[in-house]
């Protein structure tokens, strides 16, 4: 079979076709015809150019994928991602710059992959100004996973940790915890529908703790900490999942930061944790060596295979958030995004209603119910129509959720708030 040359790409019958009029991958089998140079041939084509379609003998231009085609996906995680970033992802899917494969190939001790990765802590390092002496580890497992792994790498069984609890998450982490240490709720928001977040002064701590825990962010709930508690004793710990980079952190104020990477900075599979390096290495012996920070500082994140292309994607984002003027001007325009969205509950008199305290309404979801709660499946799937999807509240807590991400653009909060105004209009 002969081989393309540097400048070309082959299809079937060993036709080739020069890169220049070639961007990216298309998925076609049937065979067909190809018009090149003036000469019509019967080929069958595997991977060609999506911007030459061949339909009907002759070669038409097609633009590549982009926002047209997209819906606004307002999901809580998974969720949208940049893109640019996908379009950058996608260009490089089958030969990641040169390489001759795809990340997805690459072996994880590679020259290649460690300059993936290598260069995805140092962003993200950038972003965060995470000071040398803390370390970030790229991990699998979840967020859920961490709320086992804190205690046992961080206290003994008899030590006593703090939570302050805002959402469901919180809880989640405090029955988890429970099995490897002492547990101490110094406030729950439970009686109160995880609306609010308690005044900092008023919280019991435990004289002994070995540290305080909270969810810097609720995703189901839409509570959002703005600013931190102090403990008394030990360090805070804070799981960032659903508002990770999406603003300024002084990581110097804890002693861990961790979270999914899949609400904000990448797709499913990664998580990433941000630990002080005094706090590592003081594991329960019961403690299973997928879980033990010390071997994954020691091993730089690649003790075991890690989940490469979700680390490579991570690094994109990174990437876009540096390009886009830092965390900042990210917070800047998510700040945006959230009045107009607020502002629009606010001014539609009752008809939409947002149950979270206004002072610590989440920048990233929303929760919001309808006055007229019967109308709340046909909202979803009216919105749906208009290509908005994902808006479902969750599961536990029913009505609306809208997750305003980084990456969801202003132009999808814009849509979603006409078409508020337009449904009030029509059942008010």
């Amino acid at each position: 079979m002969a081989a393309a040359s540097t400048n070309s790409f082959l299809v079937g019958n060993n036709t080739q076709i020069p890169k220049s009029t070639s961007q990216s991958l298309l998925h076609l089998t049937k065979p067909n015809t190809l018009t090149l140079a003036g000469k019509t041939k019967p080929v069958s084509v595997r991977c060609v150019s999506s911007t030459p379609q061949v339909q009907d003998g002759a070669t038409r231009s097609t633009p590549t994928t982009g926002s047209q085609d997209r819906v606004f996906n307002f999901a809580a995680g998974p969720a949208t991602l940049p893109e640019n970033v996908l379009l950058k992802a996608q260009a490089d899917l089958y030969n990641w710059r040169g390489s001759g494969m795809s990340v997805m190939e690459m072996s994880h001790r590679g020259k290649e992959f460690l300059s993936i990765i290598q260069k995805a802590e140092s962003d993200l390092r950038q972003l965060l100004e995470i000071p040398s002496e803390y370390s970030v580890l790229f991990l699998q497992g979840g967020a859920t996973t961490q709320f086992a792994a804190l205690p046992l790498n961080l206290c003994k069984p008899d030590d006593t940790v703090d939570f302050v609890v805002t959402g469901s998450w919180g809880d989640k982490a405090v029955k988890e915890a429970k099995k490897y240490c002492k547990t101490n709720v110094v406030w729950s928001g439970k009686a109160d529908k995880y609306t609010k977040v308690p005044s900092f002064n008023e919280l019991e701590q435990s004289v002994d703790a070995k540290y305080m825990h909270i969810c810097a962010n609720e995703t189901i709930h839409g509570v959002e900490f703005k600013d931190y508690p102090v403990p008394k004793n030990g360090f805070l710990v804070a799981d960032m999942s659903s508002n990770f980079c999406s603003k300024p952190v002084d990581v110097s104020k804890f002693g861990v930061i961790y979270g999914g990477a899949q609400k904000n900075v990448g797709p499913s599979g990664v998580t990433i944790v941000i630990i002080r390096k005094d706090l590592i290495g003081n594991a329960q012996e019961i403690t299973p060596v997928m879980l033990d920070y010390k071997i994954h500082d020691e091993n730089a994140s690649l003790y075991n295979t890690p989940p490469c292309f979700g680390i490579y994607m991570c690094g994109l984002v990174f990437e876009d958030l540096l390009e886009q003027g830092g965390l900042k001007e990210v917070e800047r325009k998510n700040q945006r995004k959230a009045d107009l969205l607020y502002n629009a509950i606010e001014e539609s008199k009752g008809f939409f209603r947002c149950p979270v305290e206004k002072s610590v309404r989440s920048l990233m979801n929303v929760p919001f119910t309808l006055e007229k709660s019967e109308l709340e499946g046909e909202f979803i799937k009216e919105a749906a129509k208009e290509k908005m999807v994902q808006l479902k509240g969750h599961r536990s807590v029913g009505g609306m959720r809208a997750s305003i991400y980084n990456a969801m653009p202003l132009a999808g909060v814009e849509k979603l708030v006409a078409f508020m105004k337009d449904f009030q209009a029509k059942h008010a």
